[in-house]
Parts: C-alpha cells; sequence; structure tokens
C-alpha cells in the first residue's frame, strides 16, 4: 500500500509507534508526520504495503539499512560514494540528510532543499519509523538536539582557492586518498564540484559529518585552506 493517507495506513503507523513506545521514547507525531511526508517526498518515494521505486527508491526498513542497497534501482555517484565509505541510515543520518542532503552527501540527486525545523524531521522519521522491520529495536536518542544544516556565508562561498597551495596541504590528504582516483576502500575525492567539497569539509567541521579522523582533520583547516583543497583536488579528473 502506497503511502498516501488512508485508514489502514495510519492504523499501520500508530499500531507500530505504540510497540516502539515499549523501548524508547517516541521521535515525533506520526499522523503529523504522514501529512508532511505526503507533502514534501511522496512525489518521489513510496512506503509501505507494496511500495515500489519512483524518482527516489522505496523507504521500507529504511532505519539501519546500508545505503544504496537496491541493486534494482540507479543510485547517484555521491550516494554510491556513501556506501563505499560504509554509511548506514542510522538516525543520525536520516536526520542530517533531512536536513540537508547535499551537505550529507555531495552529489547526490535528490532534489530537496531540506527540512530546517527539528519538529517536522522528527515527526517524518517518526512516521517512517513503524516500517522498518523491527522498530521496537530501533534506538531514539533525540536527533534533533544539534543544529545540522551547514549554513555557508556568500563570503565563505565566494573564496577563489589557490590551486598551488591546495597541492601543497593535499600531501596530508593523499596519505589516505588516492589522488589518481582509484577506489581502494576509501572515498574518492578528486574531481569533485568545488563547493561541493567545500559543504563537505564545513560539514566534517562542524561535527555533522560522522567521521572522527575527517573532523579533526578539518577542524585544522581555515576557510582558506578549504577553498585551495577543493579547487586542487575539484581539477584532478
Amino acid at each position: 500500500m502506497r503511502f498516501l493517507g488512508g485508514a489502514f495506513v495510519i492504523m499501520a503507523a500508530l499500531t507500530g509507534a505504540a510497540i516502539a513506545e515499549e523501548n524508547a521514547t517516541q521521535i515525533g507525531d506520526v499522523i503529523r508526520g504522514e501529512r508532511l511526508f505526503q507533502q514534501k517526498c511522496g512525489s518521489c518515494h513510496m512506503v509501505g504495503e507494496g511500495a515500489k521505486h519512483g524518482t527516489g527508491p522505496h523507504l521500507n526498513n529504511i532505519f539501519d539499512r546500508t545505503v544504496a542497497q537496491f541493486q534494482d534501482f540507479t543510485y547517484s555517484e555521491g550516494i554510491n560514494r556513501a556506501r563505499r565509505d560504509g554509511m548506514v541510515w542510522d538516525l543520525e543520518h536520516l536526520d542530517a540528510y533531512l536536513t540537508n542532503p547535499k551537505v550529507l552527501v555531495s552529489g547526490t540527486n535528490m532534489d530537496f532543499r531540506g527540512l530546517k525545523k527539528p519538529r517536522d524531521r522528527g515527526d517524518i522519521l517518526a512516521y517512517l519509523r513503524p516500517y522498518s522491520s523491527s522498530p521496537q529495536d530501533i534506538p531514539e536518542a533525540a536527533p534533533t538536539a544539534l543544529k545540522q544544516e551547514v549554513e555557508l556565508s556568500p563570503e565563505v562561498l565566494a573564496i577563489v582557492g589557490d590551486p598551488d597551495y591546495g597541492e601543497y596541504l593535499s600531501t596530508e590528504c593523499t596519505t589516505c586518498h588516492q589522488i589518481d582516483g582509484d577506489y581502494d576502500g576509501i572515498p574518492v575525492i578528486t574531481g569533485w564540484y568545488e563547493e561541493d567539497f567545500v559543504l563537505a569539509m564545513h560539514a566534517y567541521k562542524r561535527g555533522i559529518r560522522p567521521h572522527p579522523v575527517m573532523q579533526m582533520m578539518a577542524g585544522r583547516l581555515s576557510d582558506e585552506e578549504i577553498a585551495a583543497l577543493a579547487t586542487f583536488f575539484g581539477a584532478l579528473e
């Protein structure tokens, strides 16, 4: 059954939510979440009995599902890169993705500007949660306690990076990442759009992208240094 309104769908969601309540605090309002899902997500995604892929993949069992799991759906290179990096759709990543998809996953095809209000994100996640196979087992520490979006000023985004300085700084990056663009278990960072690279590094810097080593590395960099790296790596094929 598709996500669209109906007593059966609402009752199923409420039943799942009631089971979840035995072991965890609810993320948000299931009924309000259904309405928001229909308004914000329903043109691309389906959920519930009989859900199929549309413009986006169906969202049954989305919680704790490995990113880019379906072989019968064509994902963007950004999402495939996230899969190679080991990303899982846990509560933290789902909340960050709903906040701003292109900040969490640079290069995603998802044409959605995100939801800034924590309540809206929590309600949509509360609606989706019962459609996962074992909702009672999904941890629900408040996912909206921290501001998730990266809002960079036009001045920061307008910084023109020095490619020579970027090449100098890149030696620390290339101890792990392959400069020739080959994937060996560590994500490829060559050929990114410069703005995507800048947003990603600031997301690590602010603790939104959950990778402790990258958070530490990005935390050492100034805005100018991030721009220089973006320019250098962006020019590499």
